[in-house]
Formats: C-alpha cells, sequence, structure tokens
C-alpha cells in the first residue's frame, strides 16, 4: 500500500475535500484542546548516524556475562543458527492472523507442525497454537476446570511465584478460592493435598520440575486429584520431557508451561510463549486457536482454523477466553527448534543439563558451609544454603564474568545448569565460594 503525502496547498485542499474536512485542524478534534497545547519534552531530532551512535552507545552500557547460571523460568540454552535464519524471512516476521486459509496455508501448516511437536512432547491428544506466555497458559488452563460445583484451586506452594500472581489475577472476578498447598523437603506434601481436596475442587495444579528445581510424586497426586473428581494441570520445562515421563503418563489432564526453552533468546524477559495441551475430552474448552488439518475440494491436504467458535471474536458471550490471538511467531520458533535438535537433539540437551546440574551440585558440596537445602532428585536446578552472604558470593562471580544463581533469601541461592554452563565455570563457583567468607 502506498501512502499518499500532499506536497502543495492545492494537494492539501484536494485531500481535504476528499475526507470532507475544511481545515487539518479538525482531524484532531476528539483531541481535547489542553492537550493539543502541551509542550512535550523531546530532544533534538537526530540524523541516522547520529541516531545509531547513540544507540550503540547504550548498548555498550549492557553488562554482558560469558555464563549464566541463573534460570527461575527463563533459561540460557544454545539456539543453531538456523533457528534464527528461518524464522527471519519477511513472510513470517510480517504475517498476520491466518484468517483467510486459502491465502494463508503455510502459516498455517507451520502452527499445525508447532502443536503436533507440543503433542508428542507432552503426550497429549490436542495442542492449541500457544498463548502470550507460561504464567497466562497456567491461568487459562484453570478457567476451563470450574463451575458452579467446583470453585476451589489447590496450587502447590512450589511454583513460579510470577505465576502465582497471574493465576490469582485470573482467579479473583471469578471469585474462585485459591488455596496454597504446603510442602514438605522441597516437594508438594501429599497428606496435606489429601486433607485440602474434596468435592468443591475444581482442579489441582502442578509444576514438574517445580520452582526449586525438585521433580514432585506427579502421579499420586494427579491420583488424589482424580480420586475428588477434580481435574489434575501440569506445568512443565518443555527441555524436561526429553527425559522425564510425559504428562500423560502421570494422568494429566491439561499441560501448560513455558515454550522460551525452545530456540528462544532470553530478551530481558519476552516476547515468549505459552504452550498449552490437554486431553480429547478436555478439547473443547481449551481457549485460542488450534490449527486443523482437512482435505479441499480437490482432495488434497489443506489447513484451516478449527473450532472457531470457541473463541471471543465470533461468539463472545459462549466464549472460554477472552484471548483471541497467539504468539505465532514464537511458536514457529519453537517448531523450528524441534526440527532443527530432533529428537535425538533435545535428550541430548536435557542430558547435558541435569549432568551438568549434578555435577556441579556435588562440587558445591564439597565446600565446608554449603549444602543442598532439597534432599529429593531434580532436573536442572537446585537450591543451596551457603554459610557465607549471597549478595558477596554473587558480587565475586560478577566479576568473573558469571551471573550467578537466583538469590533466595541472604544464605541461600537458586542454580541454574543448561547445556552451555562448562566445567570451568562450576570450578569457578567453587573457588569464589571458598574464598567468600
Amino acid at each position: 500500500m502506498t501512502t499518499y503525502v500532499p506536497h502543495t496547498d492545492t494537494d492539501k485542499k484536494l485531500m481535504l475535500d476528499k475526507i470532507g474536512v475544511s481545515a487539518l485542524e479538525e482531524l484532531f478534534r476528539d483531541i481535547p484542546q489542553q492537550l493539543r497545547k502541551a509542550q512535550l519534552s523531546l530532544p533534538e531530532g537526530l540524523s541516522t548516524m547520529e541516531a545509531l551512535e547513540k544507540m550503540e552507545a547504550l548498548a555498550g552500557e549492557n553488562r554482558v556475562f560469558r555464563s549464566i547460571l541463573r534460570g527461575a523460568g527463563a533459561y540460557d540454552h544454545y539456539i543453531p543458527p538456523v533457528v534464527r535464519h528461518l524464522t527471519g524471512r519477511p513472510e513470517f516476521v510480517t504475517a498476520y492472523t491466518p484468517y483467510q486459509a486459502e491465502m494463508s496455508q503455510g502459516i498455517l501448516q507451520a502452527i499445525f507442525e508447532y502443536q503436533s511437536m507440543i503433542c508428542s512432547l507432552t503426550g497429549m491428544d490436542v495442542a492449541n497454537a500457544s498463548v502470550y506466555d507460561g504464567a497466562t497458559a497456567a491461568a487459562e488452563a484453570i478457567m476451563m476446570c470450574f463451575d458452579k460445583k467446583r470453585t476451589k484451586v489447590l496450587l502447590s506452594e512450589n511454583i513460579n511465584p510470577e505465576t502465582l500472581a497471574v493465576i490469582q489475577t485470573y482467579c479473583r472476578p471469578h471469585h474462585l478460592d485459591v488455596i496454597l498447598v504446603p510442602s514438605q523437603n522441597g516437594v508438594l506434601d501429599l497428606a496435606a493435598l489429601s486433607s485440602l481436596v474434596d468435592a468443591t475442587t475444581a482442579c489441582v495444579y502442578l509444576e514438574n520440575p517445580n520452582y526449586w528445581g525438585c521433580l514432585e510424586d506427579a502421579e499420586e497426586i494427579g491420583k488424589v486429584a482424580h480420586e475428588a473428581g477434580a481435574k489434575f494441570i501440569m506445568g512443565c520445562n518443555p527441555i524436561s520431557l526429553a527425559l522425564l515421563k510425559t504428562p500423560c503418563q502421570y494422568g494429566a489432564d491439561i499441560v501448560v508451561g513455558e515454550g522460551q526453552p525452545l530456540g528462544m533468546p532470553l530478551s530481558f524477559g519476552g516476547p515468549y510463549l505459552g504452550f498449552m495441551a490437554a486431553t480429547t475430552k478436555e478439547m473443547r474448552r481449551l481457549p485460542g486457536r488450534i490449527v486443523g488439518e482437512t482435505t479441499d475440494a480437490q482432495g488434497q491436504r489443506a489447513y484451516v482454523l478449527t473450532l472457531q467458535a470457541r473463541e471471543q471474536h465470533i461468539r463472545r458471550e459462549k466464549a472460554s477466553s477472552n484471548i483471541c490471538s497467539n504468539q505465532a511467531l514464537c511458536a514457529l520458533t519453537a517448531a523450528v527448534y524441534l526440527a532443527s535438535v530432533g529428537p535425538v537433539g533435545l535428550r541430548e540437551v536435557a542430558t547435558a543439563c541435569v549432568s551438568m546440574a549434578h555435577y556441579a551440585a556435588a562440587e558445591f558440596t564439597k565446600i565446608p558451609g554449603v549444602s543442598l537445602k532439597y534432599p529429593g532428585e531434580f532436573f536442572h536446578e537446585f537450591v543451596t544454603t551457603i554459610s557465607a552472604k549471597t549478595a558477596d558470593v554473587l558480587a565475586k562471580l560478577e566479576e568473573r564474568g558469571i551471573l550467578g544463581g537466583l538469590p533466595v533469601s541472604e544464605h541461600e541461592i537458586l542454580w541454574c545448569m543448561t547445556e552451555k554452563v562448562k566445567r570451568e565455570d562450576i570450578l569457578t563457583v567453587c573457588e569464589v565460594l571458598r574464598s567468600v567468607k
């Protein structure tokens, strides 16, 4: 589309006549007069070269760490160059919502492949085309479960605090009773769960691995939920699914998670995507878009947006959610990443993560004054209790070019190890832990 810009007074008059106004000022009549006169404190304009120099100077103030040992919901994984190369193509970057299926077969197929991969990872029957992020996915899953009789939501207290905040925001206007189930030794307390679950429980939400990196007894937790007639929702790290049982094998009804580990850089927190998958029984309550495979008039394979009647923009009064968009480019990124590493490569990434984490934990705890806070098994995150102050340890690591773990308290650190962490980095942490009193 070409934008018309008037160059002369005659051109301007022709344009104004065409749109039915007598002066340019009439185009701003909806803006209050006092706002039109307001003086904005804006700097003078810059040339392209000056703007680039200014941006480079600002970028130069960023601190770039040679190694990142922090996770807590966003993880530093290796991204194959092919991922950025393919997803940076203009036809993907500029693609709009594929409402016209006959014009959007390429992007629809890409989303369909993403959904298929999520189903393979989770063992579920159906996945949507993604939602905004992992926290939103968890909250949307809970919205699928409650009704007039079941208004109690049970959450493990070991979930990501950001996810908890989003869930509470979603549940508040629906007057749902959100209860945190206590933990013991870093995992959900089964006895406490059994005492809380009842006929009014809509669902139980659990993250595995949980926020502290610990692996939960998901199968038993799912059984407790189902015995009370409640739905079982699992939040998962997608990389861990290459090694652990699938949520389907644990008995989950709905599976959610943050897709950032699948090919997306840390990027100051986004954009990311939330993946959602469910059993066939829950399919019609699954929010957002679902791409389906069908055949066209010639009998050839074709792709369409299916089950759109659930979406907010079509039948608003009966919609199961007001989400009517998705993170299509991020979902495509996840699909390209999974296709590029393949099942064997993904398993190797997960194996490297868990191996490096257990090696690091073993080395750290050899140092006097350092111990693991939780005794159970973990994936690639773990909490250490240290006699020194966490701030002193992290400051020393920053001097060595390492972003240390997340400070949980004055003497506790949540560490994360991915396949990008080197043995030398772990030994450097050990050296720092020994030196800080």
